[in-house]
């Protein structure tokens, strides 16, 4: 069996689509690169998100706890105990 020679032209045709396919490729690259880039960000929210949600949950859970009212009354609100005397500290 004789092969015939390609024409110029279906060489131009197969060079532009190999080209077009290497561009292509360079192309979708990038957008996974960014793709990954972006999920990784959502992935560092969403922990953050769900640390959160934790905390907020514990301190739901254990708001009735007679500890942590003494500690928010203390801590946030300032109050004392009858008997109790605070010191400040005005040197700083």
């Amino acid at each position: 069996m004789k092969f015939r020679r390609a024409g110029l032209m279906t060489k131009i045709v197969i060079l532009a689509i190999i080209v077009y396919a290497g561009i292509t490729l360079v192309s979708l690259k990038v957008q996974i690169s960014d793709a990954r880039e972006t999920r990784g960000v959502l992935q560092t929210q969403v922990d953050n998100g769900l640390q959160t949600n934790s905390e907020l949950q514990y301190a739901i859970d254990h708001s009735t706890d007679p500890d942590t009212i003494e500690d928010i009354a203390r801590n946030k609100l300032g109050l004392v105990k009858p008997g109790e005397k605070i010191f400040f500290d005005i040197n700083n």
